[in-house]
């Protein structure tokens, strides 16, 4: 549990440019704060698209009788 909230809350992950320091100490060092962070997950959202290879061949077939 502890390494999944390190991994989803921002003031304990790891700087980005340098990684022996925590967000939440970068913040501290430079005296400011965080209004609002947003989590991307990779690869969410994305929809893989379902093919009906029969239902492409049949629209084809016909689409060719027709012409």
């Amino acid at each position: 549990m502890q390494k999944y909230l390190k991994e989803v809350s921002l003031h304990n992950q790891a700087f980005v440019k340098n990684d022996k320091q925590t967000v939440e100490q970068m913040l501290k060092e430079k005296a400011t704060a965080v209004k609002s962070f947003t989590l991307y997950v990779v690869g969410e959202g994305i929809e893989k698209k379902v093919d009906d290879f029969a239902a492409e061949v049949a629209a084809q077939v016909a689409a060719a009788k027709a012409a």
